[in-house]
């Protein structure tokens, strides 16, 4: 269970880092207040998976889903450039996370 918290609270951060691009700055009210919401859940999530889990493995694939999601959000919906390197760097970010959870990183 402690891993599917890790998974939600990640997702949550790419919802945190998607707002926090829309709030142009902290000027727009409702994606503003969105960031604040997100990252609390997110931290918090976080934190109640940290209680079963190696902190080092946890906390990398709570990162990796943030920065892989907000990467390919990026890509997908916000038009950033799409090129082989950041794709193949997205790909290395997730042989990471896999690698450290084969190495043993969960309960």
């Amino acid at each position: 269970m402690a891993w599917v918290i890790i998974v939600i609270a990640g997702l949550f951060e790419v919802a945190m880092a998607y707002s926090l691009k829309m709030s142009n700055g902290f000027s727009v009210l409702l994606p503003s207040a969105g960031f604040l919401v997100f990252a609390f859940l997110s931290f918090a999530l976080l934190a109640m998976g940290l209680g079963s889990l190696e902190i080092g493995t946890a906390y990398a694939v709570w990162t990796g889903i943030g920065a892989v999601g907000t990467a390919t959000l990026g890509m997908l919906v916000l038009g950033d450039d799409v090129s082989f390197l950041k794709i193949a760097s997205i790909l290395l970010i997730v042989a990471g996370i896999v690698g450290l959870n084969l190495a043993g990183g969960g309960h």
